[in-house]
């Protein structure tokens, strides 16, 4: 899990228009990424990296109402973190908003990562 904490965490040092956000209601903390960020973050290494050690089952996905991912009946999304990242992307203000999620928070989840856009 640090890895990952790290990755989120550098690219904010990196990132020129990301904006810090806290929910301590939920026990968490993140970044709002800009969607030049958000490309960027699809299209480099940081969505494999955190996959190698964050395992999909403890990563949430909020997807947008007009996501193309596919959804089961129960809630599971079954795209890679990439795939949730990129769709995001592809929409000329599409942007993505990450989560760090406190131990014992959220079901167990480790991120939980939504899709931002509006047209």
């Amino acid at each position: 899990m640090g890895i990952a904490t790290a990755a989120i965490f550098a690219l904010g040092a990196n990132a020129n228009a990301a904006e810090p956000v806290a929910d301590p209601a939920q026990g968490r903390v993140g970044l709002r990424l800009s969607h030049e960020e958000t490309a960027r973050i699809g299209g480099g290494p940081i969505p494999a990296l955190i996959t190698m050690v964050v395992p999909l089952s403890r990563i949430g996905a909020g997807l947008h109402s007009d996501t193309q991912i596919y959804r089961d009946d129960e809630g599971g999304v079954h795209a890679s973190l990439r795939q949730v990242i990129s769709e995001a992307a592809t929409h000329p203000d599409g942007s993505i908003t990450v989560y760090l999620n406190a131990p014992g928070t959220r079901d167990g989840r480790v991120l939980d990562i939504y899709q931002n856009w509006t047209n």
